[in-house]
């Protein structure tokens, strides 16, 4: 879907109902604090109860981080860019990711919040304990540490600049695919699908916009 200028103060309202309209937040802390004693109880079941090695445990749980990135490019480019025909399916992708493009000061919606997050990812766990059996409880975790690091890298594209120079195409990739094209630039913790299958921006022929850049960044504290 198209969005519509940036916004550069408040957020977007998504539910009239106060409780729901709550739900639709979180602290990136919060959702840190909520998975990773999750994370790493499975990971203790895996060694334990299935009694996997290290090896096998380290082997898995790094895939699962990098089909992590795969999942992030195509979520975010079929599912958070779809293009709505029904009233509800635009609500459906506002909610999920277009009033992110209408809002990107907001700090409280870059991480799924608790409640569809533990849905979905209760989801997730069990779709792909179905394909993999037992690998699952090593290879979930890096799956969702990908997550929690995907949403971290996201949060700091927003409040910060690069903190090394090979990290500036990333975070330019991201900021174009805020004010330039929304077509391109998919992916926010690796640019490695988007040069794959053709999305990435062409860095050296676009030049910066340090007026749109500064609308995209957390206000910062005076």
């Amino acid at each position: 879907m198209e969005f519509e200028k940036i916004h550069n103060k408040g957020q977007a309202r998504l539910f009239k109902n106060d409780f729901l309209e709550a739900l639709t937040k979180a602290h990136p802390l919060v959702i840190w604090g909520m998975y990773i004693p999750i994370l790493t109880y499975i990971i203790y079941l895996a060694a334990t109860k299935y009694n996997y090695s290290t090896g096998t445990i380290l082997l898995v749980f790094f895939g699962g981080m990098f089909f992590w990135t795969l999942f992030e490019y195509i979520a975010h480019r079929y599912i958070f860019h779809w293009v709505p025909k029904t009233p509800g399916a635009t609500k459906f992708v506002y909610t999920l990711h277009g009033n992110h493009h209408h809002y990107p000061r907001d700090k409280q919606r870059l991480f799924m919040p608790p409640v569809p997050s533990l849905i979905i990812s209760s989801t997730i766990f069990g779709l792909m304990y179905l394909a993999i059996g037992t690998y699952t409880f090593m290879f979930f975790p890096g799956f969702l540490l990908g997550y929690l690091m995907y949403g971290t890298m996201h949060y700091a594209i927003h409040a910060w600049n690069p903190p090394f120079k090979w990290m500036k195409g990333l975070w330019r990739n991201h900021h174009l695919h805020h004010y330039k094209n929304e077509h391109n630039g998919y992916g926010v913790s690796s640019t490695l699908w988007d040069h794959i299958f053709g999305t990435m921006f062409d860095l050296k022929k676009e030049k910066e916009d340090k007026e749109k850049v500064k609308e995209l960044m957390f206000e910062k504290k005076k």
